[in-house]
């Protein structure tokens, strides 16, 4: 499994049971939602970037191999 994949899905995770936790702090009254719904779409927005980054990788990757196998084939 690729570093970013793994990045990517652990930011993800995390964003997304802050934000829920910061959603059941709300419905209590408690004040600290806001610093968790902030950190949760911050490490959901690192998770979706990590992810595309992984997928751009890819591409780019894929495209060199071909590349340099048209030139060994020259």
């Amino acid at each position: 499994m690729n570093k970013y994949l793994l990045r990517g899905i652990v930011f993800l995770t995390a964003g997304i049971i802050c934000v829920f936790l910061g959603y059941t702090l709300m419905e209590n009254d408690n004040n600290w939602y806001k610093l968790i719904m902030t950190l949760g779409v911050i490490f959901f927005g690192i998770g979706v970037v990590a992810l595309m980054y992984r997928v751009f990788r890819k591409i780019d990757r894929n495209t060199l191999i071909e590349d340099r196998k048209g030139q060994s084939e020259k």
